[in-house]
């Protein structure tokens, strides 16, 4: 029969070396961001799997209810990426849409007026006018 129980110092002991080997990898080779991503989710599941006790492996819904849980939190991750790509395009769209148009900008204590003759793409899409580049958010107003 094999002893699968540890001891109060051998415990004492495990526990040490984990947390410092924790510590010193979590230093070396992650940024702290205060949250998870799928691949942390992913590594304490290999983790947890290799680490078992064989006498008394994981439940079979156990494994299913965690794999459902990254598999959810993958989909979301996705979802947000595709969020943030519509959400670059519509802003696209919209300085687009300035083109031609007279715009008012606020830039500082000034305030420009003039036709919009360019516009950027990307999350932060910029219009020209009278040669210099502005934000979306300084336009105050837009004319035909």
């Amino acid at each position: 029969m094999i002893n699968t129980q540890l001891s109060a110092g051998e415990k004492f002991a495990v526990d040490n070396t984990v947390n410092s080997f924790n510590k010193k990898n979590e230093a070396e080779t992650r940024v702290k961001n205060g949250s998870l991503g799928k691949d942390d989710f992913l590594k304490l599941l290999i983790t947890q799997l290799q680490n078992q006790d064989p006498t008394s492996p994981m439940e079979d819904t156990q494994f299913i209810s965690q794999m459902a849980q990254f598999s959810s939190l993958e989909q979301m991750t996705n979802m947000s990426t595709s969020f943030s790509k519509l959400a670059a395009m519509m802003n696209s769209q919209e300085a687009y849409s300035t083109l031609g148009k007279t715009v008012e900008i606020n830039a500082g204590e000034a305030t420009i007026s003039g036709v919009v003759s360019g516009a950027t793409r990307g999350e932060n899409p910029q219009v020209m006018v009278n040669g210099a580049f502005y934000n979306m958010e300084q336009i105050a107003a837009i004319y035909n």
